[in-house]
């Protein structure tokens, strides 16, 4: 930018935020919303809660992987805070003394909200390209979908998407069966 009273944002801009907003520097840019909404929380704990299980504490499923919540990422110059992200332990072996992780996850899965969606999408996604994600899911509770990204010579592919109530064996998770219908809030019938 050529403004100067532009200045790019730094790690102690984030120490002066509220408690109760979430911020992240993505591109040079202090980006704030405010902690995720029922739905959004919902799905990414149900999400979370199978494979933390399955693959994290390797019980139903192989193991291998750390499973985390809202990690905080130091990729570069940007600073980011996934919905969820996972490392297999064949390429991070311990996890990190500091209270953030300067190795690009291998899975990251961000849960879509009206507030986020587009920074998901247009910012966020190429950030993860950028440092090397492997895998990237983004769920939508509103749409009740599930899309599955791969990264291919630097761009994201989309693998497949799931929608309602399908049963989805999603990579890099694919050995263990998650049912979709358990990420949405019920729809109550009044009447």
């Amino acid at each position: 930018m050529n403004d100067p009273a532009y200045r790019s944002a730094t790690y102690d801009d984030l120490f002066d935020l509220p408690e109760h907003v979430i911020g992240e520097i993505l591109n040079g840019q202090l980006i704030t919303q405010p902690r995720p909404a029922p739905r959004h929380a919902r799905a990414s704990s149900i999400v979370g809660g199978e494979l933390i299980t399955a693959y994290d504490q390797g019980r139903g499923g192989p193991g291998g992987w750390w499973i985390l919540f809202e990690p905080e990422l130091h990729l570069g110059r940007d600073i980011l805070v996934p919905d969820l992200a996972g490392w297999r332990r064949e390429t991070m072996p311990d996890l990190p003394e500091e209270a953030y992780f300067s190795s690009a996850p291998d899975w990251v899965g961000e849960v879509l909200s009206s507030g986020t969606a587009r920074i998901d999408r247009a910012v966020k996604m190429p950030i993860y390209a950028r440092n090397g994600v492997s895998w990237l899911w983004l769920v939508d509770p509103d749409a009740r979908t599930l899309e599955v990204y791969r990264l291919l010579d630097g761009h994201w592919l989309l693998e497949h998407t799931w929608q309602n109530d399908d049963l989805v064996n999603a990579p890099p998770f694919a050995e263990v069966s998650l049912t979709m219908n358990d990420l949405w809030v019920p729809v109550v019938q009044t009447g």
